[in-house]
């Protein structure tokens, strides 16, 4: 496994590389670059001839590139971007359609977890913040100050899947009417006050963090959107590569490459039919091994699902 960078360890590595299929002169994007481990193990397997370019919408992320060497490397460049802007990144640069690789490792990085500043962990108290870009202009602060409590209680109850969403967002507008809500400090005390009891394998906080994170990143329809344009980049036979770290991720990759691996059902009543397939699934989902998961615990829940693009 390649060493860690700023304290975070690529996730099933040897398996994304085995995924990505990796030829010498090939073109390969690494739509989260994190801190670099997935790219320089790409880089390894690249001749002279290969590219890697590697996107991040954290610009921390893009920072720790430039600080890494890895600019100096001609085979690769990394840009400051979305899932949703990989058509346009990819475009700019000629390669849409010649796309021999894609890999989405989605999620929080460590780096962003352990920054107490990042606001992302209900571990650490600072500001409650949460912005994965944090040029976007809307912090998790200034979202619950907003955010009605019906629409709280829908994005508690859907992205986090949290049983006691309505008592925690009555709180949340109940609080708020007496001081802001403004520190991770603030936000796991009302949570922990509001709920009637606490389940004994998880933090009270952690549904309720995972679900306002994903509201102020739109985390769903980037990825929804990313996935997309990921397989109008790719060339016949390039791979899409996803690590999803929850359900709710994981079931629209796992539907995403169904559905394209039908072929999408097109209207016209009694005559419906279906698109041309564009992608065919490869290999069952895999998860971390459990040595893996022993060096890394935050690999436990992490689902690799792999696509091929179709010939036309």
């Amino acid at each position: 496994m390649a060493a860690a960078e700023g304290g975070h360890l690529p996730v099933m590595l040897s398996e994304v590389l085995d995924a990505l299929a990796i030829r010498p002169e090939g073109i390969y994007v690494d739509c989260t670059f994190g801190r670099g481990g997935h790219s320089r193990a790409i880089l390894e397997r690249l001749g002279a001839e290969g590219r890697l370019l590697a996107i991040d919408r954290d610009l921390e992320a893009v920072a720790a590139a430039g600080a890494s060497g890895l600019p100096g490397d001609a085979r690769f460049a990394i840009e400051h971007g979305r899932f949703s802007e990989i058509g346009r990144i990819v475009g700019e640069r000629g390669w849409t359609g010649r796309v021999d690789g894609i890999l989405m490792d989605l999620g929080v990085s460590s780096p962003q977890l352990d920054d107490a500043r990042r606001g992302f962990s209900f571990l650490r108290a600072g500001p409650l913040d949460m912005r994965m870009d944090p040029s976007q202009k809307t912090s998790a602060a200034e979202w619950l100050a907003e955010v009605s409590e019906r629409e709280l209680t829908r994005v508690l109850r859907e992205y986090g899947e949290e049983r006691f969403a309505g008592r925690i967002a009555r709180a949340v507008a109940e609080e708020r009417q007496r001081r802001p809500i403004a520190t991770t400090t603030d936000l796991v005390r009302l949570i922990e006050a509001a709920i009637p009891f606490a389940d004994k394998f998880k933090h009270p906080a952690t549904r309720t963090f995972q679900a306002i994170r994903i509201a102020v990143n739109d985390e769903l329809g980037e990825l929804q959107q990313g996935l997309n344009e990921a397989v109008e980049a790719l060339a016949a036979g390039g791979r899409l590569v996803v690590i999803s770290f929850h359900s709710l991720e994981d079931r629209i990759v796992k539907r995403f490459m169904r559905d394209e691996a039908r072929g999408k059902e097109m209207s016209g009543g009694i005559f419906a039919s279906r698109s041309t397939p564009r992608l065919a699934v490869r290999g069952k989902p895999l998860k971390a091994n459990e040595d893996e998961v022993r060096g890394n615990p935050r690999a436990r829940s992490a689902m690799l699902r792999v696509a091929e693009k179709r010939a036309p």
